[in-house]
């Protein structure tokens, strides 16, 4: 159990810290650390009562059901609708997100092997390569999953300490809040683990206590990395500039721009390679954990399984649409992470809080998330907030 119980973490984790973490420091350098910081704080914490929410939900049911069976059996259809569009809309953007980043970094590790491939090339190898990985199922993902995290929290800290000592303080305390609306969807994206949940309830059937421990252990774990990151990135590199961290927003391929930055300011190979290394895991652990649910939730939706025939059209309907949007608008790493923040409050917060409201009228409950009604509600009147400040002009 105790084996289960780090892997599961790992997986919230690993879904957490993948490319939205590696666009911290370029969506918050225009608000500087501490204000971004606070937000920071805010969104995790929302995100987190939306992921208690969602275990709630799903206690509901039995196991196996995923957020189609949730929305169907709380709110009925127009709910089911909801669900559907959200979700796909949601998954594919951020899978999209995943194989345009990881491809560009594959892309950078070859050309510094002196192998040269076109974008489509690298685009099919990553997919492909990691997409038979998930079609193996939650277990082969955990096993997976755990080895890459070992080795990028490692990657981690090594990258904290070599980049620490150019921290120059003076960056620190540049502050411009009203910049903060401009970063939350990116924010948001970052703890947007709560589309394992169902997952991770079927890996641990009716295990309840260790499955709120490892949804808050897990979801802390990103908060104090993110935390480190964007001090020791943010206070590295200026945010304006020719070069800056603002400049990279624009950039067509941000991740390995901004390992290039980090080794030329400091003078040391080691940061580009360690680098480039990190990156290459983020991507990874972040698409292994999207792939995963999103093969699950097609699988429950179209009552499909993953054997035979069934198998490979399940297989296609999840890589084969971000494996073409990555083709077609190739460098949209950062909008498209921009775009999952508000499906993510829609599918993550609006649509839990809803469920829950209309679920415990009519289902006996397993679990009820601290706060009673008053939790859904303040989760509902906190993304109407986000979306009105992401959307105004």
């Amino acid at each position: 159990m105790r084996s289960k119980l780090i892997g599961s973490i790992l997986l919230i984790v690993g879904t957490s810290i993948g490319g939205g973490m590696l666009a911290l420091p370029m969506a918050n350098a225009a608000s500087g650390l501490i204000p971004s910081s606070v937000a920071l704080i805010l969104c995790w914490l929302l995100m987190t009562l939306g992921a208690l929410l969602i275990l709630e939900v799903n206690l509901y049911l039995p196991p196996g059901k995923h957020m189609v069976s949730m929305a169907q059996k709380t709110l009925g259809l127009p709910g089911l609708i909801i669900t559907w569009i959200s979700y796909l809309l949601l998954l594919y953007t951020l899978l999209a997100a995943y194989i345009s980043g990881g491809s560009d970094v594959l892309s950078g590790i070859l050309s510094l092997m002196h192998v040269h491939v076109h974008n489509w090339q690298s685009t099919a190898l990553f997919t492909i390569s990691f997409g038979a990985i998930v079609y193996g199922g939650i277990h082969r993902v955990d096993y997976a999953n755990r080895a890459l995290m070992f080795m990028k929290l490692g990657i981690y800290v090594i990258l904290v300490i070599f980049i620490a000592p150019f921290v120059r303080l003076e960056h620190w305390v540049q502050s411009n809040p009203a910049a903060v609306p401009g970063s939350l969807m990116i924010l948001i994206t970052s703890f947007g683990f709560a589309i394992i949940i169902p997952n991770l309830r079927d890996y641990f059937e009716h295990d309840l206590s260790s499955l709120k421990r490892v949804i808050m252990i897990g979801s802390l774990i990103p908060l104090m990395c993110y935390f480190a990151w964007d001090a020791v990135i943010m206070g590295a590199l200026e945010a304006k500039g020719t070069h800056g961290l603002i400049s990279l927003t624009h950039d067509m391929h941000p991740t390995t721009s901004l390992a290039n930055q980090l080794a030329n300011s400091m003078h040391n190979t080691y940061i580009d390679v360690f680098f480039r290394a990190f990156t290459s895991i983020c991507m990874l652990t972040a698409f292994l954990g999207v792939a995963l649910c999103l093969m699950s939730f097609l699988s429950d939706g179209l009552n499909l399984t993953r054997q035979g025939k069934e198998g490979f059209l399940l297989a296609s309907l999840t890589f084969l649409p971000p494996f073409l949007l990555v083709l077609y608008f190739p460098g949209a790493y950062l909008s498209a992470l921009s775009y999952a923040g508000i499906l993510c409050v829609i599918l993550l917060l609006i649509l839990p809080a809803l469920m829950a409201l209309a679920g415990r009228k009519r289902y006996a409950r397993a679990f009820v998330v601290p706060g009673g009604r008053w939790t859904p509600i303040f989760i509902l009147i906190s993304s109407a907030g986000l979306l009105y400040m992401c959307m105004r002009p």
